[in-house]
């Protein structure tokens, strides 16, 4: 079978659009899960409530009080009992950013050997990036 040049010509940017498309697939596949939302964090936060307390009357709990949380460094709310593990990482310069926040959230006690707290994680990552955008709403 012969095909023209034009047919040809439109075989190439067939193939040249097909090319670009999957291209764009593949990063949009590998693009991060949409930011967190604040609606859902709260929801996801209900997990947290029986040791952890935000908002303008939290207290410290079983765990410290979670207001001003990203950004500080670990084991520093004044009157709460930390850990010697978590005492020890803030003093060596561990703080609650984001990225912290995000892998210590899947899985506690793997992220910090000897941490006081017994909490399994939240394995969903969309469901860690929406209790971090929540807790951003408890800024000091």
């Amino acid at each position: 079978m012969t095909i023209s040049r034009r047919q040809q010509s439109h075989v190439k940017a067939a193939l040249a659009a097909l090319t670009i498309v999957s291209g764009l697939c593949a990063v949009a596949a590998s693009a991060p899960a949409q930011e967190g939302s604040v609606e859902e964090g709260a929801e996801v936060f209900k997990k947290c409530r029986a040791c952890h307390d935000v908002g303008p009357a939290a207290k410290n709990k079983v765990g410290p009080l979670l207001n001003g949380i990203v950004g500080r460094p670990a084991g520093t709310v004044d009157g709460f009992n930390y850990s010697d593990a978590n005492k020890q990482a803030g003093a060596k310069g561990l703080a609650w950013t984001d990225e912290v926040m995000f892998k210590y959230l899947e899985a506690p006690l793997s992220f910090m050997p000897g941490t006081k707290m017994a909490f399994a994680g939240l394995k969903d990552a969309q469901d860690r990036k929406d209790v971090i955008a929540y807790l951003k709403t408890f800024a000091k």
